[in-house]
Formats: structure tokens, sequence, C-alpha cells
């Protein structure tokens, strides 16, 4: 695989370089967690069918699935459908070490790539099965994050009262495949002591639940029903969102009793320091009901930049209220290095974020641009044993798709 991306840069920063990965997943989940493993440097090989991965195809606003979840890894395209195809992603699970698939309940088994088929000839593999549910009563239903967030609380957090509401993004296709990682790493450091693989799962369900714990442990502790976040009483003294001279709004949070002197003290309010109403941080959440438009109107008289240079000397948590786009000219992301530039399969140039963690200071690049449909089949049948009349043979007859980067 080329350590090298479109813009010439290179990274050696490659913790599990030698980890072979082999991908039959669709959508998020599953890509998510080939896409960590293929940051932090395996060899990750996305198994599409000839026509390619049906993401690719999309439109609205699922239109960058693909080119978001699928950087530094390896396409083969081949037909799984077929006998020969059958016997080619057996090959290569064989050599690989981690299995990764996000398919409806049972269909792998017409292929014969299902676990218990798997393990009866490659038993080293770990096999990740990220899917709806974890076995149990539902194990057989199909999901999607909006499914899960409705039927698991977030929806009703995240909404008004009566209306629930998705959250902003995959949060739980994206958490699932993070936690298919985690069990992944756990499953390879096993392998390392007994030399066998396992069967693991991550599911949308459960990590939802997982999501909600802490609302399930309020209802628990203090016997009252959870109440929505756009309804619900602030347990801090401020944290809220303010409307700036200019129209702008920022987020601005004064917890602490540091960052509640240093407040008053800017902004002309030193009197409420000695004001017994909001001598205790529980006092001030106690006079939210006056304490807020007061200092909504004191904000109000100050631009969004301005503001935000005098919250920022004061070390007092605060946020813009960004779109998706505006993150593109982000001064953190740009400074740090935290988007990469990618080449999208229509050849078009991109930024997109990278992995939020570093390592000795290091961001995890992008080393490969999404691939074509088959863009490696050739090169990766040839690691696997086939000569170059099989892989010909095998084209001819469909079981594989070729095409060049």
């Amino acid at each position: 695989m080329a350590d090298q991306c479109a813009t010439g840069r290179t990274n050696d920063l490659r913790p599990l370089a030698g980890l072979r990965v082999v991908e039959f997943s669709q959508m998020v989940m599953g890509p998510t967690c080939g896409l960590i493993l293929a940051d932090l440097g395996a060899d990750v090989v996305k198994v599409e069918p000839p026509k390619g991965d049906r993401t690719r195809y999309f439109k609205g606003p699922a239109a960058g699935f693909f080119a978001t979840y699928c950087r530094n890894k390896r396409s083969v395209a081949i037909d799984t459908s077929s006998t020969d195809g059958q016997a080619v992603a057996r090959r290569l699970i064989e050599k690989s070490d981690v299995m990764i698939e996000n398919f409806r309940p049972g269909l792998l088994k017409r292929t014969g790539l299902d676990y218990d088929s798997v393990a009866s000839f490659a038993p080293h593999v770990i096999y990740c099965s990220l899917k709806g549910y974890l076995p149990g009563p539902y194990e057989n239903r199909l999901a999607l994050d909006e499914v899960v967030q409705m039927m698991g609380g977030l929806a009703y957090m995240t909404g008004l009262p009566d209306r629930p509401m998705r959250a902003g993004a995959s949060v739980n296709d994206i958490m699932g495949g993070m936690f298919g990682v985690i069990a992944i790493q756990a499953a390879l450091a096993e392998r390392q002591r007994t030399g066998r693989g396992r069967y693991i799962q991550s599911a949308l369900y459960e990590n939802n639940v997982f999501l909600m714990a802490q609302a399930m442990m309020y209802e628990t502790v203090t016997g009252q029903p959870s109440v929505p976040y756009s309804v619900k009483d602030s347990p801090w003294p401020v944290y809220d969102l303010f409307d700036t001279k200019d129209g702008s709004k920022l987020f601005v949070t004064i917890v602490g009793e540091e960052q509640w002197q240093a407040f008053c003290r800017a902004f002309d309010r030193e009197i409420w320091l000695s004001d017994p109403r909001f001598a205790s941080g529980q006092d001030r959440v106690d006079c939210r009901g006056w304490l807020i438009p007061e200092i909504a109107s004191i904000f109000k008289q100050w631009a969004k930049a301005e503001l935000s240079a005098v919250l920022e000397k004061l070390g007092l948590p605060y946020a813009p209220v960004n779109t998706p786009g505006d993150l593109f000219a982000d001064q953190h992301l740009n400074a740090s290095g935290g988007l990469a530039d990618i080449r999208l399969p229509d050849g078009r140039s991109a930024r997109t974020p990278l992995l939020p963690i570093s390592m000795d200071g290091q961001r995890l690049q992008n080393r490969s641009d999404p691939p074509q449909i088959g863009q490696h089949s050739q090169d990766v049948l040839n690691e696997l044993g086939f000569s170059s009349i099989d892989i010909a043979k095998l084209a001819r007859s469909g079981a594989i798709a070729m095409t060049t980067g």
C-alpha cells in the first residue's frame, strides 16, 4: 500500500503496521471501524461488489459517506455470490488477522462467510460483527441510527417534549465502530497468548443505551424522570446561549468560583461578589431566573469578536455556534493539522477531519486517498498467491473487477 497521499506528504506513524484487516461493510458503522484501524496503520482491504459500494453513489445528506470513511484503505472488488468469488474471499480472510462485517443478520451465511464457516478454516481470525442489536430478543431486527435513538432514549433527551429529535450526527454508528475497534484490540492482545481468534460484536442499540447511562442513573438516584435537555433546568449557574450585538450567538459557561469572580470584575459587576443572593454556586443556580437575563443584557452590548476576546482572556469556556462548513476555516483545526487533504474518487480535492487523537504530538495522516472500485484487486490477489493467469481468468468470469488508481 502506498505511503504517500496525493499531496506528496509522508508519515511513518503506523502503530498497527503489519496487521491485515478485511472489511466487508457498507454505510457508516463498519467503515468507521475499518477507518480507525486503517488510520492507525493496519492494511485494511475493503471488499466491494464489482459495481462498487453503494455509498459511492449516495446523494443528499449521505453523499459524503464513502469519501469520509474509506481513506487509507485498499479496494478489492469481488462477486461473493459466485463460487470463484467466494473462494477468493476465503483466501483473503485466511491470510488476514481481522474480519469486519456489518451486513444484516444471516446474509453472510449464504456465501459461507459467516463466523462458524470462517472459524472452521481460519481459527486465528478475529471476526467482528457490527449489528443493530447484540444477541437477545431483538437480534434479528434491522436497525438504523434513528431507530435506536428513538427506542434508546436519545431522541427523547435531544428533542422537545412530545417531539423527539435525532441527534445531528450518526453518533451510534460511529461510536459502535469505535467500540468494535476496542474489542478487536482486546482480542488481538488475547490472541498473542492463545493463538486463537474471537467472535466479537458491537451493536447500535446497546451503544445508545450506554450513552443513556447518566440519565438512567439519574432516575435511579433521584427517583425523578429524566427531562429533555431542551427544557431541563441547568445544574450550573451560567450555562447558556447568549445573543451578541452583531446578531451572532455565543455559548458561555460560568461555573466555578474563580470564573464567577473573573466575570464580575471584568464586566463591572463587582457588587455581585458581595450580594448574598450569589454567595455560592447553588445560590446562583437558584437565582438563574433573574441572573441570566441580566448577563444576557451585558453580552448583548458586545460584538461577537470583542466578547470572544474578553472571554478568552478570562479563561471562561465559550463557543460560537458553527455550522459544519464553518469548520473548514477553524483556526485551531488548521493550525494543529486536524484536517487532511484528500482526493475524492471523482478527482476533486477536499479536506476531511483526521482521527481526534495524537501520538507523541503527531496526528495520524491520510496516506492514501479513497480508492477506485477494485483499484487494488490485482495487487492483493498477487499477495495471496494468485498468478497473473489466475487473475485474468477471474476477471473474465466476473468473479473480480479491477480498475487503476
